[in-house]
């Protein structure tokens, strides 16, 4: 049997790796990310009690209708915008079922798609399984912000999709409403659906705005919005997230993900929905995990490392041109096995073909966790 699989070059996952190696060597683990601490009780007890009431069958295909009601209700007071519960949001399993369901909805052979590098690593192989072709532009060196220009310059017949991410996994930064304006501007009158993940949306520091694609009405017309309840309430292994669109182009995403999902875990969506009837729970987010960021930097202000405070999500990129000139998955590697601290090299979002070398530590963990981690890197 000669077999010819989609995907021939995709090698094991980075995350995969330095997990791995975190575990056999027994060092602190900040390279995934994921938190280290329980969710609220609050909302563990809220799924507890949707189990024992008897939400134990298929949810409806779109969704648990009070849960996309709290959805809608979200948008209106964070973003004074709507979208229709009925048949404008959809409820996932993740964000990165969202993110596949949506290419694989509208992306064909010989299309192309614009994305935006160092990405989140599940964007190009969704692209490529679907036969189109990647337009990689990547994020100006050292602020990773976006060159406009190039990406004029990328738009042709053939671009069917530009997939944007803010706040930005891996770097921590932010999009700018200037950003998302120039972005309306260059996708006004063409064809061009626009991807906006924003699983982090909660998690943004220093006073600043999240510039959610839905705040701009032209914008928002060509535009899927994908988000995550498990990086908001802590709980990625739960794997819910959901996703907003138009009317007419969420109906043909629901034409896909009614034969890949269907529906997703009914308990966890009935808890979340009754969870979501107070604000506070993600509102304070950006309060909660900036405190988590100020103490890191603060206990690592005088080691050799260099930075930019991150403006969101919960990852900081640490640049470490000062203390070694080794590729950074090499060193990635080292610190791992030599010092007991596993991070996650930043080459690897961007094809190993650029290293700046800088890596990628999340701090979503305890203050203890945080202590122990820099006093390993105020060594190095």
């Amino acid at each position: 049997m000669q077999l010819k699989p989609k995907l021939t070059s995709v090698e094991t996952s980075i995350f995969t790796v330095m997990s791995a190696l975190a575990n056999q060597h027994n060092a602190i683990n900040l390279s995934q990310g994921f938190p280290n601490f329980k969710s609220d009780q609050k909302l563990i007890d809220a799924v507890s009690k949707a189990m024992n009431s008897g939400y134990n069958q298929y949810a409806p295909m779109a969704g648990n209708a009070e849960l996309r009601k709290a959805i809608a209700k979200k948008f209106e007071l964070l973003y004074n915008t709507s979208y229709h519960p009925e048949t404008e949001i959809t409820v996932t399993a993740g964000a990165t079922q969202a993110i596949f369901t949506i290419i694989s909805t509208f992306v064909r052979q010989g299309d192309e798609v614009i994305l935006f590098k160092p990405a989140y690593d599940c964007y190009e192989p969704a692209i490529q399984l679907n036969g189109a072709k990647p337009i990689a532009i990547s994020l100006k060196d050292p602020d990773y912000s976006i060159d406009w220009n190039h990406v004029e310059k990328s738009i042709n017949d053939n671009t069917k999709m530009i997939i944007i991410n803010t706040p930005h996994n891996p770097s921590g930064t932010v999009m700018s409403k200037a950003d998302l304006l120039k972005l309306q501007e260059l996708t006004e009158g063409t064809n061009i659906i626009v991807l906006s993940d924003e699983v982090y949306e909660h998690i943004i520091f220093d006073g600043e705005q999240h510039q959610s694609a839905c705040l701009f009405p032209q914008l928002k017309k060509r535009s899927f919005i994908t988000a995550s309840f498990g990086k908001t309430f802590h709980n990625t292994g739960w794997k819910v997230g959901y996703c907003c669109a138009p009317k007419d182009l969420m109906e043909a995403f629901r034409n896909v993900h009614q034969f890949n999902v269907f529906s997703v875990h009914h308990p966890t969506q009935k808890g979340l929905a009754d969870y979501l009837t107070n604000p506070d729970h993600y509102l304070k987010l950006s309060q909660f995990y900036q405190k988590k960021r100020d103490v890191f930097l603060n206990l690592i202000k005088d080691s050799r490392f260099t930075f930019t405070p991150s403006k969101g999500t919960y990852f900081q990129v640490l640049n470490f041109s000062e203390i070694t000139s080794e590729k950074d998955t090499d060193f990635a590697k080292r610190l791992t096995v030599e010092n007991g601290i596993s991070a996650i090299p930043l080459s690897v979002f961007n094809d190993n073909q650029r290293d700046d070398k800088v890596l990628r530590f999340c701090f979503a963990k305890t203050e203890d966790t945080l202590k122990k981690a820099a006093e390993i890197i105020n060594t190095i």
